[in-house]
């Protein structure tokens, strides 16, 4: 059967899944069921080197969790199926990708921030305005003092001041932005950067960032060790690309 609000499409070494709800991409509860579904598939695929979050349309890349999923009836399955994305994410070696064309607020925010990679295109706004409804939102709460520090996490939870992707940008929210025009080409230049490297050299190397995420350096700096020297200098990879350089050659991945 198959999706009913969202696109799950892989090809190459790319997966991408798009919200497929314009103009809002509101997130309901079935739609984060497909996400959770299409997120499961790509865990399981060792082909794939690279998941990204698109958006149908060019209002909005999501306006957040519908507010209908809200009540008390629906918060706890909303809830539960809402962080089972993050719990998803968090369990991914490779590269995650959000590209933002538009709005990106509350859930959608959060959905987006939790990326490895976030392209925005100039025209977009970005913002937590949950606490204009009387809520805050879990995972940002969770997740922005590690990505924006304090002070900028205190000034978007509290306020719901919705930013521009620039600021967003020079906060550590968004990682590039590019103009509107040839947004969708500018997109595929960036990205090809992180795709013609080798995906278990990648693999490592993110494994090798989120260990050390909550340790002091000396103990981030042991496991960071341990995965290069057992990890990745086990690659096939990692000996070609050794080769090559001593070579002056250009290398020639085997994704091994």
């Amino acid at each position: 059967m198959g999706n009913q609000f969202i696109v799950f499409e892989k090809k190459d070494k790319v997966a991408r899944i798009t919200l497929n709800v314009p103009p809002s991409n509101w997130l309901t509860i079935p739609m984060m069921k497909e996400i959770n579904e299409a997120l499961s598939d790509v865990k399981k695929d060792d082909k794939i080197q690279m998941l990204i979050f698109d958006h149908a349309g060019e209002k909005a890349f999501c306006d957040g969790v519908d507010v209908a999923d809200h009540t008390e009836d629906k918060v706890d399955e909303m809830i539960d199926v809402f962080h089972r994305m993050f719990r998803n994410l968090s369990e991914m070696d490779i590269i995650t990708v959000a590209v933002v064309n538009g709005r990106s607020l509350g859930g959608g925010c959060e959905l987006m921030s939790f990326c490895d990679i976030v392209i925005a295109s100039e025209k977009s706004r970005i913002g937590q305005p949950e606490i204009a409804v009387g809520v805050f939102p879990p995972v940002a709460a969770a997740w922005f003092p590690k990505i924006i520090g304090l002070q900028k996490t205190y000034e978007l939870l509290l306020t719901g001041r919705i930013i521009s992707a620039k600021e967003a940008q020079a906060i550590g929210l968004v990682t590039a932005v590019f103009p509107n025009d040839n947004f969708k080409e500018e997109v595929d230049k960036y990205l090809g950067e992180y795709l013609n490297k080798s995906k278990p050299v990648s693999i490592w190397t993110k494994r090798a960032i989120k260990a050390g995420l909550n340790l002091d350096f000396l103990q981030a700096l042991k496991a960071s060790e341990i995965l290069y020297l057992k990890g990745c200098m086990a690659t096939e990879d990692a000996k070609e690309g050794i080769n090559a350089f001593m070579e002056k050659r250009k290398a020639v991945w085997k994704d091994r």
